[in-house]
């Protein structure tokens, strides 16, 4: 048996800090060396470009040197000669631009494929964390974590290829150049800015990146402050609380601009230093090469070559110092991302688990249960039931009793702390999650909806279900007059979180749908607590002829709804007080028949400091 651990969990912002440079990119290569081929490939065009980009200076010194007037030779010769090489330096130009095209044709489906991938990972390791995970999330902060994060492999994988790796690639054929075809002094010269440069350009950004980083947390908490307003865009109208939202998310958003400010500020010292250091390097460059040619030394064309060179080296390089701003970025965004895939799945199948199939109502069984979600506050107490396989116990108790937890246990948001759940005798933690959940329907009593047409929602029970089954579960939960009456019939949208319903109707929506996924297991939390009278009684009807040959757990408020119930358990602060059937409990005269009382008062009693309506 093993524990449910009862710590939550810590945040995924303060994991990812746990994390280096190195480990965001390991956890990357994987999915790009699913493609490999395509990599070598799109990196052999990469080399090819720039082997065209260099040579097209190495020609234009030759057309300069061949159209220097030399004694003897005809003009007719000086103009015919460099012809050849003027071809050859338009073809090299157009080489440079189809190999990178090349290039970006055949990366292109590797970038693609590692964002999607990694997205959908993240997406369904977000559906496997537990409920404490999703209950402490704050939505905004994490949907912008996983929007940038995925916007930052993109952009990192793009820097890389694109940019860093081509301007490597020509710096080193330049430097191998200069080498071989001119004295130590240009490559010296070259060397030592390429080395001050990038060692300035990682210092100012590292110093840079707390800034950058200190602006994405605090987006991240205005964007959970924007997003949670507006959910409870009603409650904020209620209490007429519109410029106090305002003004928490200003507060917000004034610390996130002063982080901004300092990352700007930041950001000149860093061109202005870059700019410095490029600007001394190409003077000191054309220095040596007029000083070259003044002595004949070197031609005009080398001098051409020499400014050619600089120019095309150092305008990437220029932009060189943004593209590491940019990859130190997407490294710090995708740092946020990778760590949602760390988060600790508190529940998980355990190696083997088998799957539960059930070919009839199962025997459910509660043995000495016992459940905290905090070590310090223990919800349930040594609970032990048993619903016999195809009858209905239901479980009353005042509210923080613990009886939604037994809801909880059964689908196995959280693993319980001692005793064990068994359905038919097997273990839920030997069963893997996904079998035991599509066993088991639930109609909760607060019911939330997809921003969906009502067909959505109520196929959602069964995704693919003919349309038939779908309309029959529909009038089986007295939902197909409300959607007959709808100017778009089906179709009609129901708003974030079904909020264009009302509570009843969409009450209505959750049992067609648990009643179309027809499960062998049934939760009934309060099923009908928002439905009127008269609904509520066909709605009751149709519920007991769906429960009659289901094992059925009902969580109820109030008593009227269980009185046919074959079990019903008295839950007070965790441990079951009283059990039996609706009469025994009401002879008995202990706390169920207390409850039963209170609700009949509640009932007929008007609301204090209103007088009774006349007869």
């Amino acid at each position: 048996m093993r524990p449910s651990s009862s710590t939550a969990p810590p945040p995924a912002a303060a994991r990812s800090r746990d994390r280096s440079d190195w480990q965001t990119l390991a956890s990357l290569l994987p999915y790009l060396w699913e493609w490999r081929w395509r990599v070598a490939l799109a990196i052999g065009f990469l080399v090819s470009a720039k082997v065209a980009t260099v040579g097209v200076p190495v020609l234009l010194k030759q057309i300069v040197d061949r159209l220097a007037p030399v004694a003897g030779q005809q003009a007719a010769t000086l103009v015919a000669v460099p012809l050849g090489l003027l071809v050859a330096y338009g073809a090299l130009r157009l080489l440079s631009t189809a190999f990178t095209e090349l290039r970006e044709f055949v990366f292109a489906k590797v970038t693609q494929s590692a964002v999607r991938t990694i997205a959908l990972k993240v997406f369904r390791h977000l559906h496997a964390l537990s409920l404490r995970f999703h209950l402490e999330r704050q939505t905004g902060g994490l949907t912008r974590d996983i929007e940038r994060g995925t916007r930052g492999i993109s952009s990192l994988v793009s820097y890389t290829l694109y940019s860093i790796l081509p301007t490597l690639v020509e710096i080193s054929l330049v430097l191998g150049y200069l080498v071989l075809n001119y004295d130590v002094w240009f490559a010296g010269i070259t060397g030592v800015a390429l080395v001050c440069y990038i060692v300035y350009t990682v210092a100012v950004t590292e110093w840079r990146t707390e800034f950058r980083r200190s602006m994405n947390e605090l987006d991240s908490k205005a964007n959970v402050r924007a997003i949670d307003s507006i959910l409870n865009y009603e409650t904020v109208k209620y209490f007429g609380n519109e410029e106090f939202e305002a003004r928490r998310y200003d507060e917000s958003m004034q610390r996130w601009e002063r982080a901004a400010v300092r990352s700007q500020t930041s950001l000149s010292v860093l061109n202005v230093g870059q700019a410095a250091i490029i600007a001394v390097a190409v003077t000191m460059m054309v220095w040596r090469a007029t000083v070259g040619v003044v002595e004949g030394r070197m031609s005009i064309g080398d001098l051409v070559l020499v400014n050619a060179f600089m120019i095309q080296l150092y305008m990437p390089l220029n932009f060189l110092g943004v593209l590491y701003r940019e990859i130190k970025q997407s490294l710090a965004d995708m740092e946020r991302l990778f760590s949602l895939l760390d988060a600790n799945r508190e529940v998980d199948d355990s190696p083997g688990a088998g799957t539960l199939d059930l070919g009839r109502a199962p025997e459910l069984r509660f043995d000495r249960v016992s459940f905290a979600y905090d070590p310090n506050r223990v919800i349930l107490h040594d609970v032990s039931f048993t619903v016999a396989a195809g009858t209905t116990t239901a479980v009353v108790g005042a509210s923080g009793a613990g009886k939604s937890t037994l809801a909880r246990l059964l689908f196995r948001f959280y693993d319980v702390s001692g005793g064990a759940i068994t359905l038919d005798g097997r273990d839920l933690r030997a069963v893997t999650q996904s079998s035991l959940r599509a066993a088991i329907g639930i109609v909760p009593q607060d019911t939330v909806l997809f921003n969906d047409s009502l067909r959505y929602n109520v196929a959602y029970g069964r995704p693919g279900a003919p349309d038939a089954e779908i309309e029959a579960a529909a009038r089986a939960a007295q939902l197909s007059t409300f959607i007959a009456s709808l100017p778009a019939g089906w179709e009609t949208p129901v708003g974030e979180r079904g909020l264009k319903l009302s509570g009843g109707e969409k009450q209505r929506v959750a049992i067609a749908r648990m009643l179309l996924k027809n499960p062998p297991v049934l939760v009934l939390d309060e099923a009908t607590s928002a439905l009127d009278s008269r609904n509520e009684a066909a709605i009751q009807e149709a519920l007991r002829a769906v429960a009659a040959h289901r094992t059925t757990l009902v969580i109820a408020h109030r008593l009227s709804t269980i009185v046919d119930a074959d079990q019903i358990l008295v839950l007070d602060a965790g441990r079951i007080v009283e059990r039996g059937r609706h009469d025994e409990l009401l002879a008995r005269g202990g706390r169920y028949a207390d409850l039963w009382a209170m609700q009949a008062r509640e009932e007929t009693d008007p609301p204090q400091g209103e007088a009774a309506l006349p007869a």
